[in-house]
């Protein structure tokens, strides 16, 4: 490469990096690399150096390291908020509304685990995702909810015959606000991967072949070996 080519391309890089400031330092070469030699070098060096004096102490460092870097791109998933297991918390959250699978969420809270805590609540929509995410049930959560076979269904109030109105209103709008929650990517973290939980009124065969993995108010959680 011709070396006025090269001192055009540091020129040109410094000038991306400064803006217009630097921008305003033309340098101005020949084909012979001996004539003026001196003086361009002069001016690029010059030039550098005014570019330099204005980097900040953490952009100097990574100058100095080769490692000047453009400026990372916004994640698209925000990062799971902190949750707080109190009525004050969930009550300061926006009004819930979602689309089918947060109806179904939101359904399955209400008549599953409504007289719960919240950490009882939210612990069964944990469930309720873990099995999502899971190769053994199916993939949307109103197929986890619905779901059905050998003569019974996986949530009791799905076969239990009544009509599944949901009146209490303070309590179907707790459900959705953990729904929203949930949905929202807020952190699973009580009940270690469980995809299965029963009443402490029952002992289904399946408790004894899995891992108990947290015991919260009326229900104890388990996850599949």
């Amino acid at each position: 490469m011709r070396l006025r080519h090269v001192w055009a391309l540091i020129a040109t890089l410094a000038a991306a990096q400064s803006g217009a400031a630097f921008a305003e330092v033309t340098v101005s070469l020949s084909n012979s690399p001996a004539e003026g030699i001196s003086t361009q070098i002069a001016s690029v060096i010059g030039a550098q150096n005014a570019f330099v004096a204005g980097l900040g102490h953490d952009q100097m460092e990574r100058v100095a390291r080769g490692l000047a870097e453009p400026k990372a791109k916004k994640s698209d998933k925000s990062e799971p908020q902190t949750i707080r297991y109190e009525p004050d918390f969930l009550a300061k959250q926006p009004a819930p509304e979602g689309d089918r699978e947060w109806q179904c969420l939101r359904e399955a809270l209400y008549f599953e685990a409504r007289g719960e805590s919240l950490q009882g609540q939210f612990a069964v929509a944990e469930v309720i995702l873990n099995r999502v995410d899971s190769p053994r049930f199916p993939k949307s959560i109103c197929g986890v909810v619905h779901q059905s076979g050998g003569g019974s269904c996986q949530f009791s109030y799905i076969c239990d015959g009544k009509a599944e109105v949901m009146a209490d209103r303070r309590s179907l709008d707790r459900a959705g606000r953990i729904a929203r929650l949930m949905l929202d990517g807020a952190p699973r973290q009580l009940t270690g991967g469980a995809t299965f939980f029963h009443t402490r009124a029952v002992r289904p065969n399946w408790s004894n072949k899995f891992a108990r993995t947290a015991s919260i108010g009326e229900h104890l959680f388990y996850r599949a070996h």
